[in-house]
């Protein structure tokens, strides 16, 4: 039988509550098996299992819940190990790996920052901050309107202008938050967004955080800003770029 894998946290992890359920229908029993100072929260892993509304929350609530109580390295949705020995093993062999992330996480949270153009906003600030897209469409304009050449030729110059202040936008949205984040972490481009970042942050200045993407929002009203969290910090289970991981010898 598969192990389903949970996360992994300290072999002095207070006990989880009796009975708790995790993924799968019907829900299988959540437990612990432990190697070494570490743990790992785990429980029978459902056939085919399918990332269904019923699983994901079950996932985050087994986590919610460990993570209440000591910091915890949460898995993504779907970790899967052959048997419960390949659980301990693995514990085993990145254990040092393992404490340094539990100890660089501990009490902070993931908050996931997206960012996206608000489109008549933008175009209205590329024409008032770009003088060839200006005078192109003032030359169109007085042409009545300008011939196929000439409204392509400006239909180009905007594209570039707005992809332009897409890059500057994005750059400027980092400089904004990463000071207010203990580390940062890009995610994978999406179409649709311009920036889609994640930032851990301590759980106590979470205020300071989103008060800063506040900020953001106010002074940059052609961009609109998505905020989602807090999240167990899912994109800090390995170190990322912007955050060296200590090394043991």
């Amino acid at each position: 039988m598969s192990t389903y894998v949970y996360g992994i946290t300290t072999g002095s992890h207070p006990s989880l509550p009796d009975g708790m359920e995790g993924v799968g229908e019907p829900a299988r029993q959540v437990r612990i098996i432990k190697e070494g100072d570490l743990a790992a929260v785990v429980s029978d892993a459902p056939e085919g299992l399918r990332p269904k509304r019923r699983d994901l929350l079950a996932h985050q609530n087994v986590l919610a819940e460990t993570g209440a109580a000591a910091s915890v390295l949460p898995m993504r949705f779907g970790s899967v190990s052959p048997d419960d020995a390949a659980v301990a093993g693995v514990l085993a062999e990145r254990a040092d790996h393992f404490k340094e992330r539990l100890e660089a996480l501990s009490g902070k949270v993931e908050y996931n920052v997206k960012a996206t153009h608000d489109e008549e906003a933008v175009l209205h600030r590329v024409m008032s901050e770009n003088p060839e897209v200006r005078a192109l469409t003032e030359a169109n304009r007085k042409a009545g309107g300008g011939s196929y050449d000439d409204k392509l030729r400006l239909g180009e110059v905007v594209v570039a202008a707005v992809q332009h202040r897409e890059a500057e936008d994005a750059a400027e949205l980092q400089r904004a938050l990463e000071p207010v984040a203990a580390a940062m972490s890009v995610g994978p481009e999406s179409t649709g967004w311009l920036a889609n970042l994640s930032f851990l942050v301590e759980r106590a200045s979470a205020e300071d955080f989103i008060a800063a993407v506040e900020e953001v929002r106010k002074g940059q009203p052609h961009l609109e800003v998505r905020l989602h969290g807090p999240l167990p910090p899912y994109s800090f289970v390995e170190p990322g770029p912007s955050e060296p991981a200590e090394t043991h010898h």
